[in-house]
Parts: C-alpha cells; sequence; structure tokens
C-alpha cells in the first residue's frame, strides 16, 4: 500500500454533485484512494507519517477524462489542413495503411504523454485502422498507456465498408466482418478488467456509418452486450454524414443508430453535432453519452455542437481532443476553454459557464464511461485521480476566480498529476517517460510513415 500523501493549502473544486468548493483546504490520498478531502489546515492525524505537499498557489480537481482520441494519428499531424472531413479522410486513409507496431506505440507513448501533461488521468482511443502484417497494433497502444501510467480505456474499433460496397474508406483499410468480430472478442476477453480499481477497460467501437456496414454494427453491440462492455462510435459529425445516411439508409443518423440498438446508457458517441431537438432529449432521456470535441469540430469545420441543450437535457456530456491529425494541440485542458466558447458562440454568454465546462472534462467523461462512482470528483472513497495546477504564475495570477482561471486563461501548467495516488506528473514534469526521447522517436515514425505513403520528406 502506497504511502499516505497530503496536499495542503490549495483551492479545491470536488466537482461533487453539490459542487463544493474550497478556497483553501486539502486532500489526503491513500492505498490508491482518497482518503479525506475538507476546508481549512487537515487534523493532525492527517499529517502523521505523510508525504505533504505544499498547495498553495494551486487549484486542486479531479484528473481530467478524455472521452475520444485516435492516438495513432499522432504520426500524421499537419497534413489535410484545408480540407472538411471526408476530403481529410480521403487524403489521410492511404497513410494510414502504412501504420504498424511501432509506429502506433510511439504515436500513442507521445499522444499520451501530452495528455497527461494537460491533467488527463484517463484516456480512451479509438483505433479503427488495422492493415494486414502491421502487428499487434492494440497491445502497443496497451503498453504505452501502461509506461505512462494513465487509466485506458482503449476501443477496439473496425471498418467493414470498403469504397467497391459503397463506403469511404479505400478497400486495402477495411476488415473482413467475421474477422472483426473474433478479434473483438479475443481483446475482451484478453484485457478487458472490470474490477473497481481498474487500469484497463475495452469497449467495442466500429468506426461511423459510412465506413461499418449495418451487420457489422448489429452485431457489435450484440458481442458488446453479452460481453458486458460499452459501445462507442462517431455519429452525427458532418452534414455529408447526414446526407449519407439519409440516401443509404433512408433516416438521419440518430434513427439508424437507434434501430441498429445503438441508443442506452452503455453507449457513448463522439461529435454529435447535427442533432434535432428531439434527438438531444431522446439521448437525455436514454443516458446515451456523447464526447463533445470542439477544437477538432472547429478544424474541420465541422460546426458548433449543441452542448447547452445536451447538459440541459442532462446527457452525459464528456469532453474529447480527438484524433491529433485534426486537433495538433492533443491536449485535454484546452478543450475545457474551446468547449465554454463555441458554446457561447453558439447560444450567447450564459450558454455555459466554467463549472460546466470542467464539470465536463471530469465527472461528464466519469459518466460517458461508466465510472461515475469511481472517477470524475475528489471524494471520500473514490480512486486517487487527481490534478493539481499551478495558478500563481504571470498568466493566472490575479484573476479572481481560480476555476475560471483554469478554463478562461491558457491551460495552467500542471504541478502533480496522481492516477490511484501514483504522481505521473510532478513539477510540470512527466515523471514515467522521457519526453525528449519520445519526441525523437515520434518525429522519425512520422517520417517512416510518410516515406511508406510516398510524401515528400524534407
Amino acid at each position: 500500500m502506497s504511502k499516505r500523501l497530503l496536499i495542503e493549502g490549495c483551492v479545491i473544486a470536488t466537482v461533487d454533485a453539490a459542487g463544493t468548493e474550497h478556497a483553501s483546504g486539502y486532500v489526503a490520498v491513500e492505498g490508491g484512494r482518497i482518503l479525506d478531502v475538507g476546508a481549512g489546515a487537515p487534523p493532525a492525524e492527517l499529517r502523521e507519517g505523510a508525504r505533504i505537499v505544499d498547495g498553495r498557489g494551486c487549484l486542486a480537481t479531479p484528473g481530467l477524462v478524455n472521452c475520444h482520441h485516435h492516438l495513432y494519428q499522432w504520426a500524421t499531424r499537419g497534413m489535410a489542413q484545408q480540407s472538411d472531413l471526408f476530403g481529410w479522410l480521403v487524403e489521410l486513409y492511404p497513410v494510414w495503411a502504412g501504420i504498424d507496431e511501432e509506429i502506433v506505440h510511439a504515436a500513442s507513448l507521445a499522444g499520451l504523454a501530452a495528455l497527461a501533461l494537460s491533467g488527463c488521468s484517463t484516456s480512451t482511443d479509438h483505433h479503427y485502422v488495422f492493415p494486414r502484417g502491421a502487428g499487434d497494433l492494440l497491445a502497443a497502444g496497451i503498453e504505452a498507456a501502461r509506461e505512462v501510467g494513465v487509466r485506458f480505456h482503449p476501443t477496439r474499433g473496425s471498418m467493414d465498408l470498403g469504397r467497391s460496397r459503397g463506403g469511404l474508406p479505400p478497400d486495402e483499410v477495411v476488415e473482413d466482418r467475421d474477422e472483426i468480430l473474433a478479434a473483438s472478442e479475443e481483446a475482451i476477453d484478453r484485457y478487458h478488467d472490470p474490477s473497481p480499481e481498474a487500469m484497463l477497460r475495452i469497449a467495442l467501437a466500429p468506426c461511423s456509418p459510412f465506413s461499418v456496414s449495418r451487420e457489422l454494427m448489429a452485431e457489435s453491440a450484440e458481442l458488446a452486450r453479452r460481453k458486458g462492455v460499452r459501445l462507442h462510435t462517431h455519429l452525427a459529425e458532418t452534414l455529408d454524414e447526414e446526407e449519407y445516411c439519409r440516401e443509404r439508409y433512408g433516416m438521419r443518423p440518430v434513427e439508424y443508430l437507434e434501430e441498429l440498438g445503438w441508443i442506452g446508457d452503455d453507449v457513448w458517441l463522439a461529435h454529435c453535432i447535427h442533432l434535432s431537438g428531439e434527438e438531444v432529449e431522446r439521448f437525455g432521456q436514454t443516458g446515451t453519452g456523447v464526447a463533445h470535441c470542439p477544437s477538432s469540430n472547429g478544424r474541420l469545420g465541422a460546426g458548433i455542437a449543441p452542448v447547452a441543450a445536451m447538459v440541459g437535457a442532462r446527457v452525459p456530456v464528456g469532453l474529447g481532443v480527438d484524433g491529433a491529425a485534426s486537433n495538433e494541440a492533443g491536449e485535454l485542458a484546452g478543450e475545457m476553454r474551446q468547449a465554454l466558447l463555441l458554446a457561447r458562440l453558439a447560444g450567447g454568454p450564459e450558454a455555459l459557464t466554467a463549472r460546466q465546462a470542467l464539470e465536463m472534462a471530469t465527472m461528464g467523461g466519469a459518466r460517458c464511461l461508466g465510472r461515475e462512482d469511481e472517477i470524475g470528483s475528489l471524494e471520500p472513497g473514490k480512486l486517487a485521480d487527481l490534478a493539481l495546477w499551478r495558478l500563481d504564475d504571470l498568466w493566472h495570477a490575479g484573476i479572481e476566480d481560480p476555476v475560471a482561471a483554469l478554463v478562461l486563461g491558457p491551460a495552467p501548467r500542471v504541478e502533480l498529476l496522481l492516477v490511484g495516488g501514483e504522481p505521473v506528473v510532478e513539477d510540470g514534469r512527466l515523471r514515467t517517460a522521457d519526453e525528449e526521447e519520445m519526441a525523437r522517436d515520434i518525429a522519425e515514425a512520422g517520417r517512416r510513415l510518410a516515406r511508406r505513403s510516398g510524401e515528400v520528406v524534407g
């Protein structure tokens, strides 16, 4: 059992159901869980034998939860800069056909390190490109998460609807449906950990309505529910997708998913920009989660998701950075600011508050992943996933409200990131891996992938 750790003198935003905050307080951590949270000075007995962390000038929040990512894309950033989603995919599918286990590991390591340095303690990964002979790509991402030390919810993604059958991706990057289902079941059996303190859980994630057959969507849902894991996919990201669904299936994307049994509290969906008011209400009624990815949506010009309406309808809304090739920053803290600004652009200054943005990045994400009883808030008994943000620097000092400093100001330095009580980031530096080495490795992986795809590399 790890030694007790006591953070004292910090501002605390617990993000519990009551929205409890302390202007100066303490958080005690022991055995991987939160032992106590309170205002003022900690009781003397908590200090005995504890490692003391001076939290003055800092804000403590729950560790952030990243609900949607494509880590392999860290190796293909900066491409298709002026493209919409479909054009971007058409340009990048042939590049991604060249990924292998080594490239995916380097990209996942770099992407997860960037997330940890931005206060993220739990991340998903939606990996759906599995070229033949590329090695064990799912294992490569899982090993990277183990090395960085973050809690990980990778998905076994898939595509079986190639261009020759009316889908968007070229045939060389799709798989056979039976192979997908067998690999999905094997991934669950090999990796999924349903235990309360799990560091690794698997979900199934057929990619999108325009790259996956009706049969695979339905059979993946049946398999996931038989195995007790969650479901994830992209939905309603662009008007092109809506037009595709109307032409191919005779209905809107949400109608299509509901027909296939893909609406429910074991499902979370990426983007959901183009929803009707009735669809928003339906998500709220059924507990269907949404991963909001504001920077990627802006980068691709896809639109602004109706986040304020979703929050008002009690939809579980979390935040995602999305693929690193459509959000070259790849850090989660900044998504709170982006979410707030986009919501206000669409609905005015009262559309979303700084605290609602923080809640999306923490409890909202925990709800999407089915872990709201374990992570997402700072409460005794919960897992000790915690971020301590430095707010007394030049960029934040003088901002009266610490939560506004975190959300509206530039993304602060992470003084300390705990995952299960273990330090992953300390003094603004990653403890678990070498940042310079990772930078060299991902640069080389990107060059190697570019050479394979015929790109000219300077």
